[in-house]
């Protein structure tokens, strides 16, 4: 019998995880109304000390579900959604539902001619988007395949409070240029006007779970971005299952310290809906630093926070943490990117001094599943494990290419099946069938395009990117691996390792490395991490160099960028051959 069948990770289950669960048939809109009508007077978030209670909440969304019907969106069409976490993008993302249109969730800092590609993609009959953004996406309107897109401006200044509102306007307000009075475009509040002065009828129908509610982003396994189609059913399923695996349901009162982005499945998917689903509070972060995040947690006390392995890099960097108490800490949960064995347990040591009774805990999961489908169990830690898969989801590790399942601890290709799995690639059909596939147990399988492997309790282990990998003197070297040996030398904070072109070995091993707080960089300590690795790491893997960073570039969603590092020292090399 294979893992994936006998599913022996049931048996780390906590007492509050069952191993299966009831999905009602409902939308997005109606499990978070479902939630309304249980916890009315909870506060559904909390934005920039402005908060909004569930009963706000419903209301809110009607409002503006009248306002995109009044503007001509009707079900099945698609709007677009460019905005940083605030109230305006959680009303539309719902009102959308509601109506039964679709969400095209894309990140207010992509270029401009990522926009147009985005809408034109899409088929988007609207764009939302902040004010400060006009400037880059005005240009792009009558460029587009369907020049009659509506654009909507909203204001940040709107949802504060007015004391706040004032000070936004005077200060950060100013930094951008403000449109034009007379533009192609429609405030929010006009917007909102419109729609209660027309006062069009919401439909009675509400939509199957099976329908289709949003569109994310993701690169897919062959690196060209992909519209991912994913269902009501997808994300209830992602957020009834993550509540579940958490182990501490119910979490109806709790605050999430929603910081990771909308536009992201991390962020929308466990940030926002698995939150709003459970009765529990979302504190919305629009824009994320160091100095914001420190002050967030040390005032709002969040009980829950959900980020990528850089956030949590950045606690161990903010000075106004030092005496910080996190006991009201309840559960921390790491994902969207590989958190190294050094990191976590840096990050372990920091949360036990600060107070914390709970440890990181890691997940994985893929924007083609929502987000999260794994999570190291809440008492059963295994080193360097992602955890076991959530209820009614299976993993299996077949052989890459292939749909043939391997025995426990050999690596292969990570498969997914679950209710979270994403119903396609939108016009992408070729794709699609590549990525979903029927394996001779009849299930629909996930290919994740990642490496890793399973161990005979149903633990599973990520080992990176199928197509993240070094070949050099005819050697697999595996980035993720060389990045957590180096990360537990005592002075690293965090690293990154790509492979350099060189016509003798194919490639060349490099590292780059950010030191912890206290350390600078010098030729001594080079030597003393590169000493450090021969001791851990095999002669044809070693890093022929390190070169140090104050930072590493990041993706918008925050992962370590380690394109753009083989961009730079691609553009170098070239430099240097033309000298």
């Amino acid at each position: 019998m294979s893992i994936s069948s006998s599913a022996p990770w049931l048996k780390y289950y906590s007492e509050k995880t069952p191993a299966h669960l009831e999905y009602p048939q409902k939308t997005i809109y109606q499990m978070v109304k479902a939630a309304a009508d249980q916890y009315p007077k909870n506060i559904a978030y909390e934005f920039m000390g402005k908060k909004t209670t569930f009963s706000q909440f419903m209301q809110n969304i009607d409002l503006v579900a009248k306002a995109y019907l009044a503007m001509g969106i009707s079900k099945g069409d698609r709007v677009t959604i460019c905005m940083p976490n605030c109230p305006q993008a959680l009303c539309s993302f719902y009102a959308l539902n509601r109506i039964g249109a679709v969400s095209n969730m894309i990140h207010p800092l992509s270029a401009a001619g990522e926009i147009k590609f985005y809408l034109n993609f899409s088929h988007s009959k609207a764009i939302l988007t902040l004010d400060q953004f006009y400037a880059k996406i005005a240009p792009v309107m009558p460029e587009l395949d369907a020049p009659d897109t509506k654009l909507i401006l909203a204001k940040i200044a709107d949802e504060l409070l007015p004391h706040l509102a004032v000070g936004y306007t005077l200060t950060a307000g100013r930094k951008y240029p403000q449109p034009p009075k007379k533009g192609n475009y429609i405030w929010w509040s006009e917007f909102i006007h419109t729609g209660k002065k027309r006062d069009l009828p919401l439909p009675e129908f509400f939509g199957k779970a099976g329908d289709g509610a949003s569109i994310l982003y993701s690169g897919g396994t062959t690196g060209t971005t992909k519209g991912i189609l994913l269902s009501n059913m997808n994300f209830n399923a992602c957020g009834l299952q993550t509540i579940a695996a958490s182990g501490f349901a119910p979490i109806n009162g709790m605050k999430m310290l929603s910081v990771m982005p909308i536009f992201h499945g991390f962020g929308l998917g466990i940030g926002i809906h698995t939150a709003l689903i459970g009765g529990a509070t979302c504190i919305l972060v629009p824009q994320f630093s160091v100095k914001t995040y420190a002050d967030l947690l040390i005032k709002k006390r969040p009980n829950i926070i959900p980020g990528v392995p850089t956030l949590f890099e950045a606690l161990l960097r903010a000075e106004k943490l030092e005496n910080a108490d996190l006991s009201c800490l309840k559960g921390v949960f790491s994902g969207g990117d590989s958190l190294s064995i050094e990191l976590k347990k840096k990050v372990d040591e920091f949360l036990k001094a600060h107070n914390a009774s709970v440890q990181i805990r890691q997940g994985y999961g893929l924007t083609e599943c929502v987000t999260a489908s794994c999570l190291t169990p809440k008492d059963y830690n295994r080193v360097g494990s992602i955890g076991v898969p959530f209820p009614d989801t299976y993993y299996k590790i077949v052989k890459p290419g292939t749909t043939e399942e391997l025995d426990a601890n050999m690596e292969g290709e990570i498969c997914v099946s679950g209710p979270s799995v994403m119903m396609e690639y939108v016009d992408n059909a070729e794709e699609t069938a590549h990525t979903l596939q029927r394996h001779h147990d009849s299930r629909i399988w996930m290919h994740s395009g990642d490496l890793g492997k399973m161990d005979e309790d149903g633990f599973v282990y990520f080992s990176q990117r199928i197509k993240r990998m070094i070949i050099t003197s005819g050697y697999n070297v595996y980035p993720g691996q060389l990045e957590n040996i180096i990360d537990g030398h005592e002075k690293v904070l965090l690293s990154c390792v790509i492979g350099v072109k060189d016509p003798y070995k194919i490639q060349k091993v490099k590292a780059f490395v950010v030191l912890r707080p206290g350390y600078e960089p010098s030729e001594a300590v080079k030597q003393e991490i590169l000493e450090y690795c021969r001791g851990h790491i095999a002669k044809y893997a070693m890093p022929y160099d390190i070169e140090f960073r104050p930072e590493l570039p990041k993706t918008l969603v925050g992962k370590v960028a380690y394109r753009v590092l083989e961009e730079e020292e691609a553009e170098r090399q070239a430099k240097e051959e033309q000298k």
